[in-house]
């Protein structure tokens, strides 16, 4: 009898385990370009994170742990040194090394990269390769962020090195990285996307052979397709939960809640009148109740939002009191602002199709406003043409949009007067000397009690100037099919952590 060699046999059983195994879930939006460092909408991050991988990443309790690095060691407070995995390769074959971080950092800082990202990385003074498996990295200053950054994705240097312009290259649509996924054929607009098992993943080859990524603009329409079978995996409404789900979906299907990681918002621009005035912005932030909202888009199963850092972190200011609903002092502050009945606040306020819970809380705070005189009207588009037209290009009055939340908050990116700019994320064009400086000053803090201090100051100042108005956390309520094994929910991490690990059985 023909004996294989165990490593072989491994392989073997990997190989047939991915072929059989198909995982359909959906997307609500095209995304622009899968590349990890563009990637600035959420349907990008998400494909592009299945594609691409980091030195380092977080594990199931949120801590720091190497990814692609074999290791890594502080120098002094100004010096990181990283070990490379030996033999960690493209999907196209090649051999990954230190040589193609260098590029990736040399790349993200040319001048014909516009990204968000690069604010990240403007301490890193140099990097040297001693060898093709060792980084030295020296900064120009400590950095309370000198390890998250290394979570990157990174790009392959043979492929991207003679690209001219890599704002439009077909490398965008076509990515090749080192993840557990590989994309073979270029992504449409609204077209389903398909993931293929990257057989020489250097944790090991995912159980799951491919993941087909259906696009579906609207919930309702991705409810029925989960209902009958046809989605693995997909998100619930509280809606759903409470009255559209029946004991058959429960046989079918484990429902997972957690509290997201994220906050919806709504933002102001802060260049036009009258939102360059604090009283209407207070005005507009008194005058919803966030209770209500909760109420009635959550069935109570969300929190009120009333800040940009994550509650119960060590960024939080635990001691912090929020002002509640108060309709009358919303409309004596209009009144202060020369409004009243005579001469009503009216504003566009602007969203994004393929979300309806954000459309129904964008109809609830209209009427919510209406019961102090102000007319707010309600306009949608579709994701990318919101973003290209009206976000980015600041051609807006408000928008209602969320943002997640970190374990290592960076205020930088969305609070920094140097983040409203072309393609930054500071887009309702925010500005505070004071909120600058000291995220200036914090970038420097290893320590993180120091460090978590500052950012409650920082929380406190935002606040008090109401450039949003933070609305709501919400449960993220999950349901997956019960033929999935292996999910081991994190509460840090939430549910995909492991997803390398799950597997489909009939």
């Amino acid at each position: 009898m023909l004996r294989i060699p165990y490593l072989i046999a491994i392989a073997v059983v990997f190989t047939l385990l991915c072929d059989s195994a198909d995982f359909h879930r959906s997307i609500s939006s095209s995304p622009t370009r899968l590349n990890p460092l563009l990637a600035t909408d959420s349907a990008s991050g998400a494909i592009s994170g299945w594609i691409f991988t980091g030195l380092l990443k977080f594990d199931k309790n949120g801590k720091i742990v190497p990814d692609m690095a074999e290791s890594y060691r502080f120098e002094d407070n100004t010096t990181l040194v990283f070990k490379l995995k030996k033999g960690i390769k493209w999907h196209d074959g090649k051999e990954f090394d230190a040589y193609d971080v260098l590029f990736t950092w040399k790349w993200l800082r040319s001048e014909s990269v516009v990204t968000p990202y690069k604010s990240d990385f403007k301490y890193v003074k140099s990097i040297e390769t001693p060898d093709r498996y060792t980084l030295r990295i020296e900064y120009s200053r400590p950095y309370f962020k000198a390890l998250s950054i290394w979570m990157m994705g990174i790009l392959p240097e043979h492929l991207w090195k003679d690209v001219s312009d890599p704002m439009r290259s077909d490398l965008n649509r076509l990515p090749v990285g080192t993840g557990p996924y590989r994309l073979e054929k270029a992504f449409g607009i609204n077209e389903r996307i398909i993931l293929h098992a990257n057989e020489k993943y250097y944790e090991h080859p995912p159980f799951i052979g491919r993941q087909i990524f259906h696009y579906i603009g609207d919930p309702s329409a991705e409810f029925m397709m989960l209902e009958s079978g046809k989605l693995d995996i997909g998100s619930l409404s509280p809606l759903q939960v409470s009255r559209q789900i029946d004991d058959d979906f429960k046989k079918r299907f484990d429902i997972y809640e957690r509290p997201s990681q994220g906050y919806t918002y709504l933002g102001f621009n802060l260049r036009k009148r009258p939102f360059d005035d604090p009283r209407i912005r207070k005005a507009i932030a008194y005058a919803i109740d966030k209770k209500e909202l909760i109420d009635l888009l959550f069935f109570s199963h969300g929190v009120p939002c009333h800040g940009p850092f994550m509650p119960g972190s060590d960024t939080y200011p635990n001691d912090y009191e929020p002002h509640g609903y108060d309709p009358e002092e919303a409309r004596k502050l209009l009144s202060q602002a020369g409004y009243g009945r005579e001469k009503p606040l009216s504003f566009t306020l602007v969203t994004n199709t393929g979300n309806d819970i954000r459309i129904g809380a964008a109809q609830i705070i209209q009427q919510q406003l209406a019961r102090v005189g102000i007319d707010m009207k309600i306009r949608t588009m579709e994701w990318q043409a919101f973003l290209n037209t009206v976000v980015f290009p600041h051609r807006f009055d408000a928008v209602l949009l969320g943002w997640s939340l970190s374990l290592i908050p960076d205020a930088y990116p969305i609070w920094h007067s140097d983040s409203d700019k072309t393609g930054g994320f500071n887009f309702i064009g925010y500005h505070n000397e004071k909120v600058d400086k000291l995220i200036e000053r914090s970038e420097s803090m290893t320590d993180r009690e120091r460090f978590a201090s500052v950012y409650r100051e920082i929380f406190r100042l935002i606040v008090e100037d109401h450039p949003y108005v933070f609305l709501y956390i919400p449960n993220s309520i999950t349901a997956i099919s019960k033929k999935i094994k292996g999910v081991e929910p994190s509460t840090i991490l939430g549910i995909e952590h492991n997803f390398i690990d799950w597997r489909i059985e009939d």
